[in-house]
């Protein structure tokens, strides 16, 4: 859909180049065609995906001070955008696929003395995956002293791996990197929950589990929520039995 209804900034190394190029746009677009020089249009994109970066990097910093001060981040942003002149993003486990996550950084190498905003948010939103897996080991303990059971009984189940919700795109995703490192870690059974795959990638093969919605509420002891997917939202609240649960996207609050 966005192909073909958002608008295009065309930068053609020539002025007969972007002419070209809108005409090739022009056969399916119903957006508007706006040309450029090369350098301005490149930049939009790097500008575009950088500021979504930074908006990100905003709902996730919030996300750990109101852990820190145990405040509901979720309620806290829904309040606080009754505002009219504000609009908080909602906060996750971090920022994946091969556009947000990585475009910043060829501003940043560019500009390293003027793009310390930007270069800030790429840390804190690289690092919120740590962050979660503490969570989760936090969680995890918490558990472990309630039951008396010994951590290589318990499974923790992870539900999503996509990048963002209802694809299959595996690419910079932060849930993918917090099940590696949960199911490294975890000396008990790691199952994930991924509706848009049918096979674990190679570097979950053989260390997690491939489950369904319903095997892992069923089983699973930790439930760790990476990606708002459809099938996850649909989710009624008496169908998760589990008190023990790490909501990065407030799915499930």
């Amino acid at each position: 859909v966005e192909l073909i209804k958002n608008d295009r900034v065309i930068g053609g190394m020539t002025p007969v180049c972007s002419a070209r190029a809108s005409e090739l746009y022009n056969i399916f677009l119903e957006g508007e065609c706006v040309v450029t020089n090369s350098r301005t249009a490149e930049m939009c994109k790097l500008t575009e995906n950088s500021f979504r970066d930074v908006n990100i990097a905003f709902a996730n910093e919030l996300s750990l001070i109101c852990a820190d001060q145990g405040i509901n981040v979720w309620e806290l942003i829904r309040l606080a955008n009754r505002h009219p002149r504000v609009n908080i993003l909602q906060p996750g486990p971090g920022v994946g696929g091969h556009c947000i996550a990585v475009d910043p950084w060829f501003i940043v190498s560019q500009n390293p003395q003027q793009a310390r905003l930007i270069r800030t948010a790429r840390e804190v939103n690289d690092s919120k995956p740590h962050w979660v897996l503490n969570q989760v080991k936090a969680t995890l303990a918490d558990y472990l002293t309630q039951s008396g059971k010994r951590a290589n009984e318990v499974t923790i189940a992870c539900f999503g791996l996509a990048f963002k919700p209802n694809i299959d795109d595996l690419r910079e995703s932060p849930a993918m990197e917090i099940a590696e490192m949960i199911a490294d870690w975890h000396s008990g059974e790691t199952q994930v929950v991924e509706p848009n795959i049918h096979e674990l990638p190679k570097k979950l093969a053989g260390h997690c589990a491939l489950t369904s919605v319903e095997e892992a509420l069923a089983t699973a002891d930790v439930l760790v929520l990476l990606v708002d997917h459809n099938e996850f939202k649909a989710i009624q609240g008496e169908a998760v039995r589990q008190e023990f649960i790490v909501d990065t996207k407030g799915v499930w609050r």
